[in-house]
């Protein structure tokens, strides 16, 4: 198969496989749960998780823009159902190299939540339904959780040469968990990593 060629300057179409690899045009980054250890709370259920099998958290489709402040990054991004103990499945998250970089999300369906803070440590969590768009802010860390039974898809935008910071968040990930509750619904925990400091 013939690589696909997007010029930047006249213009181009592409298409978005929304779940399974099947786009014809864009290039699909997969992360599974082994290439996710250290990002959920519970590294006990995680591996005991990996001992059965290593299933696809999240993946993402983008074309590889090109890195220049007038170009726009796009693609779509899938975070699969699922949970590690009560900890919702989870995309890794980051901040933009070029903190000052805003990103937009559109929810095409599924439904879970946008999970977002700031360096100062002020954390918001949008929830994400089909036909709605998330507007994460300047500076905002973002991370996409699915609390839903389906796949969580959507589309997103940002500037082509804001980059991607994901080692600010690795060491001791977000401020806050998204988990499901004793009673099913959908909780908001401090991370007892940010308490341990």
């Amino acid at each position: 198969m013939t690589e696909p060629v997007f010029d930047w300057q006249k213009g181009f179409i592409v298409d978005f496989a929304l779940t399974g690899g099947l786009s014809a045009t864009a290039v699909s980054t997969r992360r599974t749960l082994s290439q996710m250890r250290g990002m959920f709370a519970d590294s006990e259920a995680c591996e005991k998780m990996l001992t059965s099998s290593d299933p696809v958290v999240y993946e993402f489709y983008e074309l590889g823009a090109p890195e220049n402040a007038g170009d726009v990054a796009f693609g779509t991004s899938v975070t699969y159902p699922g949970r590690v103990g009560n900890e919702y499945f989870m995309t890794k998250g980051h901040f933009h190299t070029i903190l000052e970089t805003a990103e937009v999300y559109y929810t095409l369906s599924g439904e879970g939540g946008m999970l977002v803070e700031n360096p100062e440590g002020e954390t918001a969590f949008f929830p994400m339904t089909a036909g709605k768009a998330v507007y994460v802010p300047r500076r905002f860390a973002h991370r996409t959780v699915n609390t839903g039974t389906a796949p969580l898809v959507s589309f997103f935008a940002f500037r082509g040469d804001a980059g991607h910071n994901y080692a600010a968040i690795e060491t001791k990930g977000y401020r806050k968990l998204v988990i499901e509750g004793e009673d099913g619904g959908i909780r908001i925990i401090n991370n007892p990593k940010w308490e341990t400091t």
